[in-house]
């Protein structure tokens, strides 16, 4: 038998066995990343939930940035939008579902013509009525309705992914809300230090004991102090901003954050996992998988295209001649019409169509290659911070109580005349700077522990998320 068989023989054997779906053959593409995480540990304690199946409320234990995030969860507009857009995908789907049966309409119609003898020639029409429904014998209209359903659940998909950012963020502004207040406490302290220092100079500078540029260094330290003091309370107004954005309202007066970062409840621990496990989880990784299976099923609808299309026209009611007979006993009539068209020639539009579906699937291959090397990294990045940011942390306390340590021993020194003011001026700047260092380093270990958490895919549960 010849390889090609004959148009005839192929288009009977579709219409015999109805055939099936023309999409190509699925299958997940690999994902282009190693084997494990990066710093990620061997094996995790056997009672470690899964980042994916923790839910916020356990993971996040203070009560104030619970509610914030409930308050989130409710008003913010991002959320909303997302949830809107599953409408609206499972609108399309319900519209594509409906392309599979016929649309059935009740039709009144009437028309009159001129005669050849100078009359008029008039008749009316009135039933139910059935135009163009296609037999869906080689599934370009399933296959149109499969893309919907996917798109569909890759909507639902997006919904969680926004879901899980949003709660990562709100603790991430609420975390930094309280490092600028952290900042602003140790900002405060050392302005009404340099103020006390800026006094003494000036009476030791009217007694002949300190020199104008002792003077002038302190002042210079209290300014500095003045301008950090603004620049702090400008970061906080704009993090309070940021987060009022996120709960979609204004910030409740009693969620302030006021608590030092110091006193926050300890952020649960989480095993990384197996990339190929954790990634497959999350959803913006599921949501660009069920766009690559959407368009596969549109390069199933495009080859459809070019198999004969099968429609049915049919009519049940009554005809007249006269209006007021039209419902009158004899007046039935009916009509069917079925009609089949293979395409000839269309000047390549079915071919353009099909190469644009393949192109399309192409692109979501890639889109989904990238989601998961973009969970890879987020991930890896935040196991790097959780190796190293405690480390970090522990030689950023040393480091200040190091510059403690000196402000004291300088500060005595200089009492007893065996060091300058400008030592001491030194020591107090440098102490600021690593009490602020500290501040930001304790931000960051709790941010990343978020990260962390977000990365992996925690933040929703089916349970209500």
């Amino acid at each position: 038998m010849s390889p090609r068989l004959p148009a005839a023989a192929l288009l009977g054997a579709c219409l015999l066995t109805a055939c099936g779906s023309m999409a190509p053959a699925y299958e997940r593409p690999a994902a282009p990343v190693p084997d494990r995480f990066p710093l990620a540990a061997s094996a995790a304690p056997a009672d470690v939930a899964a980042a994916a199946d923790m839910p916020w409320q356990t993971f996040f234990t203070d009560a104030r940035l619970r509610r914030l995030i409930d308050i989130a969860l409710q008003h913010n507009r991002d959320l909303r939008v997302a949830v809107l857009n599953i409408e609206q995908a499972r609108a399309t789907a319900r519209v594509r579902d409906a392309d599979l049966w016929p649309t059935v309409n009740a039709g009144l119609a009437g028309s009159r013509q001129p005669t050849a003898s100078g009359g008029v020639s008039s008749i009316y029409s009135a039933g139910l009525q059935v135009t163009a429904y296609e037999l869906d014998l080689f599934n370009r209209v399933r296959s149109l309705g499969d893309a919907a359903a996917q798109q569909l659940l890759a909507s639902a998909e997006a919904r969680k992914a926004v879901q899980i950012s949003l709660i990562a963020s709100v603790a991430t502004a609420h975390l930094a809300l309280q490092a600028d207040e952290d900042a602003l406490r140790v900002t405060q302290q050392t302005l009404q230090t340099r103020q006390d220092t800026l006094r003494l100079t000036k009476l030791r500078f009217d007694n002949g004991a300190a020199s104008m540029l002792d003077l002038r260094g302190a002042e210079s330290l209290q300014e500095a102090a003045r301008v950090a003091l603004a620049q702090q309370t400008r970061q906080r107004a704009l993090d309070e901003n940021a987060l009022a954005l996120l709960l979609g309202q204004a910030l409740p007066v009693d969620a302030t954050a006021t608590q030092a970062l110091s006193a926050n409840p300890a952020l649960p621990d989480v095993p990384a996992g197996i990339p190929s496990e954790v990634l497959t989880r999350r959803p913006d990784v599921r949501q660009a998988e069920l766009q690559l299976l959407a368009a596969n099923a549109n390069i199933a609808a495009a080859r459809a295209a070019f198999f004969p299309k099968i429609t049915l026209t049919g009519s049940l009611g009554s005809v007249s001649g006269a209006l007021s007979g039209l419902f009158k006993a004899g007046t039935g009539a009916w009509s069917f019409a079925p009609q089949l068209l293979l395409p000839l020639f269309d000047a390549g539009r079915n071919q353009a169509n099909l190469a644009f579906s393949v192109a399309a699937r192409d692109i979501a291959v890639a889109q989904y290659e990238k989601a998961v090397q973009t969970a890879f990294r987020e991930v890896a990045d935040a196991l790097a911070g959780r190796a190293t940011l405690q480390e970090q942390l522990r030689a950023q306390t040393a480091l200040m109580q190091a510059e403690q340590g000196r402000l004291d021993l300088t500060e005595l020194r200089y009492r007893n005349g065996a060091s300058s003011a400008l030592e001491v001026l030194d020591a107090q700047r440098s102490l600021y700077a690593a009490q602020l260092a500290r501040v930001q380093v304790q931000g960051l270990v709790q941010q990343n522990a978020v990260a962390l958490y977000r990365a992996l895919g925690g933040g929703w549960t089916a349970a209500g998320g």
